[in-house]
């Protein structure tokens, strides 16, 4: 790393950096760094750099959630030692929480991240936050649907199922008018809302005994707490754990859910995968689409079971 970026890392920190080890993982190109300093205390550096800016626009966005609302996340979120820009490097110092996210996703951790989890939406149901926070940016999920039935595209998630694309129009046309329904309800959900994370899955969380601890934040708003649950149960089966529903039941054992606002969300998180895991890859992306079809199976096999629609057998076609 360049000089100035060591010595004003060394500043805001008050030592010297004696290690530094990488981490890998993640969808984005951050430079992501555990940092062990001269004096022995640890932080977590978290960067973008001039060679790929391409997640620079989200670095000043969470320096202001952790700037703003760190009494409103903690203890859920990483202290925030600071952030600065230099040399077209925009950094990030943070608590550092830890190597590894969850590494397998069993009934005990889905469990305790589900309660926790509630535990952190039921902090801020119905509080006072700050105006500059959206109140509607779940609403993007609201027509995804829609979109695509419009435009012709559904067609490209039909073919993620290869020799089975016939069997997966079949059911879309079918599905269709229910999933669509469900989905244009997303805007009419009304408050209480709370501090929506908008993006937790296992890379961006740590579990410490009953503790969920959340990272990541440039995408905080306001608005259902049953959609945050939502993306976040669908995710934990995606990747081998408890099904959303389970994940769901342990989630309201702490914060009742909704049933019209958790049918919209789910309906209009199936339709954003179903409309992005077929598309070409992203640059500097290239887990991204193989982690949405995961996503994708995982979300419309929910949303089947949910709404009493026919089991999409097709999706066991859909390649990872």
């Amino acid at each position: 790393m360049p000089a100035p970026v060591r010595s004003e890392v060394a500043r805001i920190l008050a030592a010297e950096v004696a290690r530094a080890v990488r981490v890998f993982g993640g969808y984005g190109p951050s430079a992501t760094v555990r940092l062990t300093l001269a004096d022995g205390r640890r932080a977590f550096f978290k960067g973008s750099y001039p060679t790929h800016e391409s997640v620079k626009w989200a670095m000043p966005r969470e320096a202001r959630v952790y700037r703003a609302l760190g009494a409103r996340i903690a203890p859920w979120a990483p202290r925030f030692f600071g952030a600065f820009e230099i040399d077209r490097w925009y950094v990030l110092l943070l608590e550092d929480l830890g190597r590894g996210g969850i590494a397998r996703w069993t009934p005990s951790a889905a469990r305790r991240a589900a309660r926790a989890y509630a535990a952190f939406h039921a902090s801020t149901k119905g509080e006072r936050l700050p105006r500059w926070l959206s109140r509607t940016q779940h609403h993007g999920f609201g027509a995804y649907w829609g979109r695509l039935a419009q435009s012709g595209e559904l067609g490209g998630t039909a073919v993620l199922a290869g020799r089975r694309r016939g069997e997966a129009e079949e059911w879309l046309d079918v599905a269709l008018p229910v999933l669509r329904a469900h989905e244009s309800k997303l805007r009419k959900v009304r408050p209480p809302f709370a501090l929506l994370h908008f993006d937790t899955r296992s890379d961006n969380v740590r579990l410490h005994g009953d503790q969920l601890r959340i990272f990541d934040w440039p995408f905080a708003s306001v608005g259902p707490h049953e959609f945050d649950l939502a993306a976040f149960a669908q995710s934990i089966a995606a990747e081998g754990g408890p099904t959303p529903e389970r994940v769901a039941a342990w989630y309201a054992e702490v914060l009742p859910l909704r049933d019209a606002a958790m049918d919209a969300s789910v309906a209009g998180i199936a339709g954003y995968f179903a409309d992005r895991a077929w598309r070409p890859p992203v640059d500097g992306l290239p887990r991204l689409r193989s982690i949405q079809r995961r996503q994708l199976k995982a979300t419309v096999a929910w949303a089947a079971r949910r709404f009493a629609l026919p089991q999409p057998g097709w999706l066991s076609a859909v390649a990872d």
